[in-house]
């Protein structure tokens, strides 16, 4: 009888177990069994608010928490809240790592189509084909196409992604130098050799754009030879590091790589103290040169398209297009609900990320709106007439960076070597087409 009794009480523990379970899943469902008031069917009381993470390489103060904010007003019901992770290599890592261990990740960034493929091939972004009541390529444009990966979009890129050479127009007035919109890696090394302060260089370089040349000759050229074997023996990779090798060593216009990495400069904090005349970066300087705050500047900025290696402009596809990739993760509990919060982000609830620099995509948002918010009060500090060209007017064609992680690995690792004065150009390149072929054997 004993063993009865307490079968039967175990069986009434589980029911009450189970019953517990199932009146506290509603919420934890996307979407739950929720009346029009918002309550769940069967209780009094509202469910609570489905909590959104997304993940971005901005710092929250720079645009991010702003928006966060703004749709967290609006929607009670779908909180939203920002992690911020670097937009580096070992930032990368942090958010690939969260999102293979089911950390909470509901929306992130990718910064490059490289990043992108390897987190589809992962499983962890969504294929957004079952959504059919926002259209990428209408609202987006063309340049959109350039995201999709065998026709189908795992993200909505939602900013125009630009890459230029920040210039101080005064150093340039100075001088007589005009502000170039069309011009070579050998113009920019004359124009470094001729802004150089007396102290210091001329050009400083953001590392995060600095392998763009090859990319953009490349890109045009093909990696890959019609015969299937690499073509970083290319004459345009050549020249690269002979133009570069020279501007840190013969003209000292340039920092040397070595020093670059283990000092790790700041170039934006170089540039913005009048002590460089010239910046290769992207839209981003415009959080820091907008922040009068920590970065006092009394000169007045320009901005040039970055240079080419070739002499042909048609041979020759710059970075650029559309940027800023949000993804949904395909393991979320809640892609509804982390949909309807990226439609309202590209369609202009990303404005105050213009301050930063970031312009949204879509043609759906007030572009007259987001210019004002980029410039701020800072208006009369800027050139505005290059930087409407770098942002909105130059119709040169341009590329997403889409190279397999490891090629982009062992192609900076060889040109580290050449620019730490370990080989020359002619072996660096033989190092790259052999490890390229390597590479090409196994992905076969």
């Amino acid at each position: 009888m004993k063993t009865s009794k307490w079968i039967t009480l175990s069986l009434v523990f589980i029911v009450l177990i189970s019953m517990l379970g199932a009146c506290s899943s509603g919420n934890n469902g996307s979407g739950g069994n929720k009346t029009e008031g918002g309550q769940t069917a069967g209780t009094d009381k509202p469910s609570a608010p489905v909590k959104l993470m997304m993940w971005g390489g901005v710092p929250p103060e720079s645009g991010p928490q702003a928006v966060v904010d703004a749709w967290n007003k609006e929607h009670p019901e779908i909180q939203v809240e920002y992690v911020r992770f670097v937009n580096d290599d070992d930032g990368n890592l942090k958010l690939d790592t969260a999102l293979l261990t089911g950390q909470n990740v509901d929306l992130f960034v990718n910064y490059t189509l490289t990043q992108t493929q390897k987190r589809i091939d992962a499983g962890v972004a969504l294929d957004l084909s079952a959504f059919t009541d926002y259209n990428i390529l209408e609202k987006m444009g063309s340049n959109a196409e350039g995201w999709q990966v065998n026709g189908k979009f795992y993200g909505v890129p939602t900013t125009r992604s630009a890459f230029f050479v920040a210039l101080n127009k005064d150093a340039l007035d100075a001088a007589g130098l005009p502000v170039p919109k069309d011009w070579t890696w050998e113009q920019a090394r004359e124009y470094a050799k001729t802004l150089k302060p007396a102290t210091g260089y001329g050009m400083v370089q953001h590392l995060e754009p600095f392998l763009d040349p090859i990319d953009a000759a490349l890109t045009k050229e093909g990696y890959v030879k019609a015969d299937g074997t690499s073509n970083l023996d290319s004459p345009s990779v050549k020249k690269w590091l002979e133009t570069l090798g020279g501007m840190m060593t013969l003209d000292q216009t340039t920092p040397p790589l070595g020093e670059q990495i283990t000092s790790k400069i700041p170039v934006e904090n170089v540039f913005l103290a009048g002590e460089s005349p010239m910046l290769n970066i992207g839209a981003w300087l415009l959080r820091s040169s907008n922040n009068f705050t920590d970065f006092p500047r009394d000169f007045k900025i320009a901005f040039a398209p970055v240079p080419r290696l070739v002499e042909n402009q048609a041979d020759y596809i710059p970075r650029g297009g559309l940027g800023d990739y949000i993804s949904i993760n395909a393991k979320s509990s809640y892609t509804k609900e982390a949909w309807e919060f990226l439609k309202w982000y590209a369609d202009g609830g990303m404005a105050p990320m213009a301050a930063g620099g970031r312009l949204p995509a879509s043609n759906a948002a007030d572009q007259d709106e987001m210019v004002a918010n980029l410039l701020g009060d800072k208006g009369d500090t800027y050139d505005k007439e290059s930087l409407m060209y770098v942002l909105f007017e130059d119709e040169t064609p341009t590329h997403v960076r889409e190279l397999p992680q490891e090629v982009t690995d062992l192609i900076t690792q060889e040109y580290e070597k050449f620019f730490l004065g370990n080989q020359n150009a002619d072996q660096t390149t033989a190092n790259m087409v052999k490890r390229h072929n390597e590479y090409l054997k196994q992905a076969k």
